[in-house]
């Protein structure tokens, strides 16, 4: 019986002149069969999507200098760039609305509700330094209609299913989107070591070999 195995595979820096499911048809085509899901990081379809700004593009304002000195200083909304980059996507009230419940919450002992409440690039930001060179000067958005991304890439290759994960080496792992019949949470269970290379490895795509045949084997 097969067993479950997983599989980065390296590509050349991709850029906004990319799209994403051709990028994995030129890198990946041939290893891809009808048992496996195919993941890919979200930072880089983000970037094949052209979501991304240079700081100096952006005016911070008095709202966005006050509120990211409240972001522990490891949080790509903890400078007054990467904080108007959200306020942006979100909304700046609703930005600042988040703030002071997520502060009252922690009073409480409650974390996390910032989070819940700015909207969900607020969490998917990445500010400078936050990604991969060349674009380490760029603070990177979260991409956009990822399921849409899972469904066009599962169409494409006729593998099993699809995700658009991010995941980093603090043991944390989030399903952005996924193909219809997926799991997010078993699919981010896989994905928890972090296989993905966005720096210079170059492996932004994971191949997640044999998933139906030992799914199956499991249910059994």
């Amino acid at each position: 019986m097969a067993e479950l195995e997983l599989i980065p595979v390296r590509t050349r820096i991709l850029t906004p002149k990319d799209n994403i499911v051709d990028a994995i048809a030129e890198y990946a085509r041939d290893r891809i069969g009808p048992d496996d899901i195919v993941s890919v990081a979200e930072s880089v379809v983000a970037i094949t999507q052209n979501r991304m700004i240079r700081p100096e593009e952006l005016e911070p304002s008095f709202l966005a200098c006050l509120l990211c000195r409240f972001v522990p200083q490891k949080g790509s909304l903890s400078s007054a760039y990467g904080m108007q980059a959200a306020m942006n996507a979100e909304g700046k009230w609703r930005v600042a609305f988040a703030m002071v419940v997520g502060m009252l919450a922690k009073l409480v002992g409650k974390n996390g509700v910032f989070y819940e409440l700015a909207g969900e690039q607020a969490a998917l930001i990445d500010d400078v330094t936050g990604t991969m060179p060349p674009f380490d000067k760029h603070i990177v958005y979260g991409p956009a209609d990822p399921d849409g991304v899972a469904e066009a890439i599962k169409a494409r290759f006729g593998c099993y299913g699809a995700a658009v994960a991010d995941v980093n080496d603090l043991k944390r792992a989030a399903i952005l989107g996924i193909s219809k019949g997926l799991e997010p949470k078993q699919v981010a269970r896989i994905l928890i070591d972090n296989p993905f290379g966005n720096a210079s490895e170059r492996t932004p795509i994971v191949i997640i070999k044999n998933y139906a045949q030992v799914a199956a084997k499991e249910s059994a």
